[in-house]
């Protein structure tokens, strides 16, 4: 993707499996912009790869699916995305990461969350439980390297007597 300037949010039960969450998948999701640029880079991409993009029936809108059967590759490309508003959104709160010197976006485990909520699949309901506690010990460990507050109001009433 970086090689061909193809901009994509990795979402679904990779990105989860990259925030720590111990679930599998067989496939990777991402979202991206949908032009006619993006799809040139698609093709392009897929042409490296010697793999086919293909356009499945699903209920997902506009999925792209880029496959290598021979070497078991299966990539799904989206532009719309259950629970997501914006491809602009999702992508602000992405985790910015390096897989084998390779940038990769990342969906925030609260859009991950989020989108199989929204996609309330029987496969993504399956796995809830373990994401909505991979995220909460998240959230847990977050709040655990937060400073403490001043609760008192000792900071106020020193601010006062200057």
């Amino acid at each position: 993707m970086q090689k061909h300037g193809l901009e994509a949010v990795l979402i679904g039960n990779a990105g989860a499996a990259i925030h720590g969450a111990p679930v599998t998948t067989i496939d990777f999701d991402f979202m991206f912009r949908d032009t006619a640029t993006n799809l040139r880079k698609l093709k392009a991409m897929a042409r490296e790869l010697k793999a086919t993009v293909l356009r499945p029936y699903y209920p997902v809108s506009k999925l792209y699916r880029m496959v290598d059967d021979d070497l078991g590759l299966q990539v799904d490309f989206m532009p719309v995305v259950d629970g997501v508003r914006s491809f602009e959104e999702l992508r602000s709160r992405a985790m910015r990461t390096t897989l084998e010197n390779t940038p990769l976006l990342v969906a925030s485990l609260e859009d991950i969350v989020a989108s199989k909520k929204a996609a309330s699949r029987p496969r993504d309901l399956a796995v809830m439980e373990v994401l909505e506690r991979t995220l909460h010990a998240h959230e847990k460990a977050s709040q655990a390297r937060k400073p403490p507050s001043d609760t008192s109001g000792g900071a106020r009433r020193a601010q006062g007597r200057k």
